[in-house]
């Protein structure tokens, strides 16, 4: 039986664009309902220490609104950490941060900071949130440190796939995440992905990559969305998560 991802759509851009003008719109947890009453099984945030896009009034809002799962989206800084711990989202997902980058340019590494990443596992888990990922390359070395460290799940990164310059390349990617999802399906983690996925090259990853149970999709629905709509949007990227 062929496993169906869940769709959870991040609105971390409809909040670039309202800190863009300094303006109380558009709202990201307007959008974030929009999102569910289209279909989306869930939401998720970035909580960024700069604060770039997402702010703790849309973490509180966002968490007495969303009726699906609450993916929050945090580093291993001990202020964001402590508002996840009082926000108890149903997953916390571990990320790379960099004030520099654009968006998240990679996975974390579970190895080089299983130490930092454990203690923060710990943290999360002791406060009661019951599912925390790793936001990870595919790379076995980082799944197998995932686990070790008591992580529930991981999100496989798919940045690379979805820049890939050529067909070629980006199979090759594409088999590079089923083998890592298979390797974390097998060790008894949950698979997530995200980072790059869209409506062009959604098609070819649902076809290789297996075990996937959730996947997060952001920029590519709130684009489309300037031109069609977050209804439209977000049902044409269901209908591509369900094989339509």
């Amino acid at each position: 039986m062929t496993l169906i991802p869940q769709l959870l759509i991040n609105v971390d851009h409809v909040a670039t664009l309202r800190n863009a003008r300094q303006e109380c719109f558009p709202d990201p947890v307007a959008a974030a309902v929009l999102c569910e009453m289209a279909g989306a099984h869930g939401i998720v945030f970035h909580l960024r220490e700069d604060r770039r896009h997402i702010n703790e009034r849309d973490v509180r809002l966002l968490r007495e609104t969303v009726r699906g799962k609450l993916d929050f989206e945090l580093s291993t800084n001990e202020e964001v950490v402590d508002i996840c711990c009082r926000t108890q989202p149903h997953l916390a997902t571990l990320v790379p941060e960099r004030r520099e980058e654009v968006t998240t340019e990679g996975g974390i590494d579970v190895v080089q900071h299983r130490d930092l990443l454990q203690r923060t596992v710990d943290t999360l888990h002791t406060a009661g949130v019951t599912e925390v990922a790793t936001f990870v390359d595919p790379d076995h070395a980082q799944i197998d440190a995932s686990l070790a460290i008591g992580a529930d799940a991981i999100e496989l990164h798919t940045g690379d796939f979805a820049v890939a310059a050529t067909g070629s390349e980006q199979l090759e990617r594409a088999r590079q995440l089923a083998t890592a999802a298979a390797h974390a399906h097998a060790v008894g983690l949950k698979v997530h992905a995200g980072h790059g996925l869209d409506y062009l090259n959604y098609g070819l990853f649902r076809s290789v990559v297996k075990h996937v149970s959730e996947v997060s999709i952001g920029f590519a629905v709130i684009a489309r969305a300037v031109l069609v709509g977050l209804d439209v949007a977000v049902r044409d990227m269901l209908r591509l998560v369900k094989g339509g």
